[in-house]
């Protein structure tokens, strides 16, 4: 069976239209404001235990229904950060639209781990 032919042009802008859909960014507190489920992460019993407190920011991107389908970590104590990669990818948004479709975007979850 023959295939269809991939005219260049419209397979580069199709390219360009997902790559553009993968790297909208959405700025921290607007991310925040779309939260419908928010699982606080859980405090290492080790940092604990050696009062590790600290500041965490990581990196998610947020699938068109609202489910965090990548996580990063963008700074924190390695102590920390997983406690708080765990947690974020429980997280759910209200989905972000752009022009009424809904949209996947990246945004920055800030936690701070005080004793």
């Amino acid at each position: 069976m023959k295939k269809p032919a991939m005219i260049p042009g419209l397979a580069l802008l199709a390219l360009a239209t997902m790559h553009l859909q993968a790297e909208m960014r959405i700025a921290p507190p607007d991310a925040m404001k779309a939260v419908a489920t928010k699982v606080p992460p859980d405090y290492p019993p080790i940092a604990k235990q050696m009062r590790i407190t600290g500041h965490v920011e990581i990196e998610v991107s947020i699938a068109t229904d609202g489910s965090v389908e990548n996580s990063k970590v963008v700074m924190g104590n390695a102590l920390l950060t997983a406690a708080a990669t765990t947690a974020v990818k429980k997280w759910k948004f209200t989905p972000f639209t752009d022009k009424g479709e809904a949209v996947k975007v990246v945004t920055v979850i800030s936690f701070d781990f005080k004793l």
